[in-house]
C-alpha cells in the first residue's frame, strides 16, 4: 500500500494536457466487444479501472494492451459472456459489459459489481432495461444471468437518468431488431462520445446529449479507431487545484462545453477563467468569496463527482457555503478527513454547511473514496505543514499519476511505501482529532 506526502503552500504555475475520460473510456471499452476484429481505442488514461477492464476482457478470451495511452483490442477469438466474480467485484463499471455481451451472445452472466462505497447504487435500472429489449433476466444470490435470443427495439422509460443504465441499454439497442427509444436518459458527455464510437461501429443513434435518445438496430458493427474524449472531471479537480493555492495554470486538451455548471460555481467563488479553444487558464490570486448553493444533480447541472473537491474551495472562502449532495447519500465521508485539517463543516442530512476558515493544517487523512481522496490531496496543496493521503488506491482508480500531475505544477508531492515511519513529519493542527459536527 502506498500513501501521498504533500507539503502545502505552494501555488500552483505552469501547463498540464488533460488525460483521456475515464468515464467514457471504459463504456467504449465494453462496446468493443460488439464487432469481431481489432479495435484501437485512443486517449487511454492509464487507470486502475482501465486496467481492470482489461484483465475481464482477456478472461472472455480478448487479446487487450494498453501502450502509450492507446488500447488494442482483438476480439475475434472471443468465447465466453461470464464475467468472473472476483473481477466484477473490483469495479462497478464491468456492470457496463452486460448490454455488449447478451448483444453479441445472446447470454451473459455477471454478479453484482464493485467500486466506491459512496452510497446505494442499484443496478435494477440497467436490468429493466434490458428487459424491455426482450431479455430474461434470472437472479440467483449474487448471480445474475441474462439471456435473449433475439433483442427487440422498444421504448424504454428511465425512472432516474442513469448514466450506466442509460449506456447499457444503448449498447444493446444498437444490434437489437427495430427502433429503441430511451425517454429521461441521461445527458452526460461520456454518452455523446459512446453515440459517436457505436456510430463510427455502423450503429444509428441519435440525441445522446438529450433526454430521449433513438437507436435504429443494425445487424452487424465493425472494428474501428477511436480517440476518446478528454475527462471533465479531472480538469475540474486541477482548475479547483489551482484556485485552492491561490495559483494560475493553463489546461490543454479541454473541453469547457462539459464544464459549464462548475466553471459558473468556480466564477461565483471569485476565480478567474478564461477560455480558448480547448485550452482553458485558471487564476485565482485572493481567498475564494463564498458561494450562497451549490447543488449535485444530473448533467448538466453541477457534477457529483465535483462535490467533494469544490467543498475545500470552500471552506477556505469568505463566508458561509451550502452544498446540497442530491445523488449519492454516501457522498460527504471526506468531511470528517476535512475537519481533521481544521475545516468548519456542519452536516445536516443531504446539505453541508461550510464555514470558511484562513487556513488548513496539514494531517494524516484517508481517502475513503476517489473523489473524496482527490479532495484531500487539493486540501493537502493548501494546507500549513505536511499532510499525508492514506489508501490511495482510491485515487488511482480516476487520475493517471495525480503526483507527477501535481509536480508538474510545482506541487510539493511525493508518493511513499505506507510503512514509511511518519514520526518525523509534524504539522502543528491546531485542528488535530477534530470531529465534524452533526447536526
Amino acid at each position: 500500500m502506498e500513501k501521498l506526502v504533500i507539503e502545502g503552500g505552494r501555488p500552483l504555475a505552469g501547463t498540464v494536457r488533460i488525460q483521456g475520460a475515464k468515464n467514457a473510456a471504459l463504456p467504449i471499452l465494453a462496446a468493443s466487444v460488439m464487432a469481431k476484429g481489432v479495435h484501437r481505442i485512443q486517449n487511454v488514461p492509464d487507470l486502475l479501472d482501465i486496467h481492470v477492464m482489461l484483465d475481464i476482457l482477456r478472461s472472455l478470451g480478448c487479446k487487450a494492451e494498453l501502450a502509450n495511452g492507446t488500447v488494442t483490442i482483438n476480439t475475434a477469438l472471443m468465447h465466453s459472456s461470464h464475467i468472473p466474480e472476483e473481477l466484477m467485484g473490483q469495479m462497478r463499471s464491468s456492470i457496463f459489459l452486460m448490454g455488449p455481451l447478451l448483444a453479441r451472445f445472446g447470454e451473459v452472466r455477471v454478479y453484482q459489481p464493485g467500486g466506491c462505497a459512496i452510497g446505494e447504487r442499484k443496478i435494477n435500472l440497467h436490468l429493466l432495461g434490458l428487459e424491455a429489449l426482450g431479455a430474461k433476466v434470472e437472479e440467483s444470490g449474487n448471480r445474475i444471468v441474462c439471456t435473449a435470443s433475439q433483442l427487440v427495439g422498444s421504448d424504454v422509460f428511465l425512472d432516474f437518468p442513469s448514466v450506466g443504465a442509460t449506456e447499457n441499454i444503448m449498447m444493446a439497442a444498437a444490434k437489437a431488431e427495430g427502433l429503441t427509444t430511451i425517454h429521461n436518459a441521461a445527458r452526460e458527455p461520456e454518452i455523446q462520445d459512446l453515440q459517436n464510437y457505436l456510430n463510427a461501429m455502423g450503429a444509428n443513434i441519435y440525441g445522446a446529449g438529450t433526454d430521449t435518445i433513438t437507436i435504429k438496430g443494425v445487424p452487424r458493427l465493425v472494428p474501428v479507431t477511436y480517440s476518446v474524449i478528454p475527462d471533465r472531471i479531472v480538469t475540474g479537480t486541477l482548475m479547483i487545484a489551482a484556485a485552492v493555492t491561490r495559483g494560475s495554470i493553463t489546461l490543454e486538451n479541454t473541453n469547457s462545453s462539459h464544464l459549464t455548471s462548475a466553471i459558473h460555481a468556480l466564477r461565483r467563488a471569485g476565480v478567474q477563467i478564461s477560455i480558448d479553444g480547448d485550452i482553458i487558464h485558471v487564476c485565482c490570486h485572493g481567498r475564494p468569496k463564498a458561494v450562497e448553493r451549490i447543488v449535485t444533480s444530473p448533467h448538466p447541472a453541477f457534477p457529483t463527482d465535483l462535490q467533494s473537491q469544490v467543498m475545500v474551495l470552500l471552506s477556505l472562502a469568505d463566508g458561509m457555503s451550502i452544498i446540497k449532495e442530491t445523488i449519492f447519500e454516501g457522498r460527504f465521508k471526506h468531511v470528517d478527513e476535512l475537519a481533521r485539517m481544521g475545516a468548519d463543516i456542519r452536516i445536516d442530512q443531504a446539505n453541508a454547511y461550510i464555514r470558511g476558515v484562513p487556513r488548513l493544517y496539514g494531517a494524516t487523512v484517508e481517502a475513503t473514496d476517489l473523489r473524496a481522496g482527490a479532495a484531500l490531496v487539493i486540501a493537502g496543496l493548501a494546507a500549513r505543514g505536511i499532510t499525508v493521503v492514506e489508501q490511495i488506491h482510491h485515487i488511482d482508480r480516476g487520475y493517471d499519476r495525480i503526483e507527477e500531475i501535481l509536480a508538474r505544477l510545482g506541487a510539493s508531492i511525493t508518493r511513499t511505501d505506507v510503512s514509511t515511519s511518519t514520526a518525523a513529519w509534524t504539522t502543528g493542527s491546531p485542528a488535530a482529532g477534530k470531529l465534524v459536527s452533526e447536526a
